[in-house]
């Protein structure tokens, strides 16, 4: 007998799975079905998600948080329309010169073009006004990672999903049930660090209250991505899918996602919970800090066989901030543009700007000064700095591009601005 029949799994055993899914009186499923009952049926729970994403209701939440916000986005409309951007053919020109009119460049292995974090909305009209005047590339995605209560205060978040529909880009958001909200009575600081190795992420009740919070952005501002890193919120992100809420999230670098057999026990139970379409709620699979292309070489194998390879996007770093992550110099270029050709729906993330320009500035990329709050960046006087290192990452994004258009590879940039 080939030991790997062993493997097979009897369809038999799913029907164990779905004595529990489908408990009427299972306590795990009725505290979720719970949840999403105070947002309404999934038909209702989408309706007011495509009602609340629409433009002039955004319009309308920052009108009543940040007004001064309006002339920014009308700004960014008026640049779109009357085509400032460079275009993609014309960025080919400027990098390969006429030799660009002859290259076949490799679409089907396009490479988005991904940024973290974009906290603040004024950074936004930044980028455009530099893409403008250099003819570079604003990018095709990006991350948040700030505090979402204070987000919603002041405007931020209904101006950058809206600022974003504009210019084609998609967006993720971090939740605030994410370890940081006090979820673990038992941890702190460094002195406690070797606690945080089993997840500090949603432990307990947490698993609710981030589908809580996740449902409440989702019907009010229209979010649709959010971060995941922990495997119960995985799951509960894959059975919301199921009942037919069209939410999506991507796994987030600090779930470790370090060998193809981690990435393929979440993809199989993707799969699972798949709809009849084939799709699933997980778009993005952000990789640990420490795999190396064989790892996405591998997965992408049966990524493809499960018929995720247009569905899940692997998102793997290429650089990251100065201090709190990992040792540095970091960077990943030369790895992605050897993957870059045969390796479809790859996203180039970059958290820093390039180690040698990184280095150089006077308030260093720190991944802590995410979780500042905004009042005391200002009064602490690192605003400008911290707008400094955001487009330092923008320009390492710039950089990866530039280095895939030079191997004739693609890359995906803001949509609507790049034709």
């Amino acid at each position: 007998m080939n030991p790997q029949s062993l493997l097979k799994i009897d369809p038999n055993r799913l029907d164990a799975v779905n004595s529990v899914l489908l408990d009427p009186n299972s306590r795990v499923m009725k505290a979720f079905l719970d949840v999403v009952a105070k947002y309404g049926a999934p038909e209702e729970i989408n309706r007011k998600h495509r009602e609340s994403r629409k433009m002039e209701n955004l319009f309308k939440q920052v009108e009543a948080k940040a007004p001064e916000y309006i002339k920014d986005l009308n700004w960014l409309i008026e640049q779109r329309d009357s085509g400032a951007f460079v275009s993609v053919a014309d960025y080919r020109l400027k990098v390969k010169g006429e030799a660009a009119k002859t290259i076949k460049f490799k679409d089907e292995y396009a490479v988005t073009l991904e940024v973290s974090a974009l906290q603040y909305f004024p950074w936004i009209r930044v980028i455009a006004e530099q893409a403008i005047a250099n003819k570079t590339l604003v990018p095709g995605r990006f991350i948040a990672v700030r505090n979402m209560k204070e987000s919603e205060a002041d405007g931020d978040l209904p101006a950058i999903v809206a600022a974003l529909d504009i210019i084609g880009a998609s967006f993720v958001e971090t939740l605030d049930t994410k370890g940081t909200d006090g979820s673990n009575p038992h941890l702190g600081g460094p002195a406690t660090i070797t606690g945080y190795f089993g997840g500090i992420g949603q432990p307990n009740e947490h698993a609710l209250m981030w589908l809580d919070e996740f449902l409440y952005y989702y019907t009010h501002y229209g979010v649709q991505h959010v971060l995941n890193f922990n495997a119960g919120t995985i799951l509960l992100g894959f059975m919301l899918y199921k009942l037919g809420v069209d939410i999506q999230f991507k796994i987030s670098v600090f779930f470790g996602s370090d060998n193809p057999y981690h990435a393929l026990w979440i993809m199989t139970m993707a799969k699972l919970f798949s709809r009849d379409d084939g799709t699933s709620p997980l778009i993005g699979f952000n990789w640990s800090n420490s795999i190396n292309n064989e790892t996405m070489e591998l997965t992408a194998d049966f990524r493809k066989a499960l018929g995720f390879e247009k569905v899940v996007r692997f998102e793997h770093h290429i650089t990251e901030p100065q201090k709190s992550i990992v040792i540095q110099p970091y960077n990943r270029r030369a790895e992605l543009v050897e993957i870059a050709d045969h390796v479809a729906n790859i996203a180039a993330k970059h958290e820093g700007g390039d180690p040698e320009v990184d280095v150089t500035r006077a308030h260093l990329s720190d991944i802590l000064d995410y979780f500042r709050e905004k009042k005391e960046v200002i009064e602490s006087g690192d605003w400008d700095n911290l707008q400094l290192n955001f487009m330092d990452k923008v320009a390492a994004c710039n950089n990866s591009a530039h280095a895939l258009t030079e191997k004739g590879l693609s890359f995906i940039a803001a949509k609507n601005l790049h034709k």
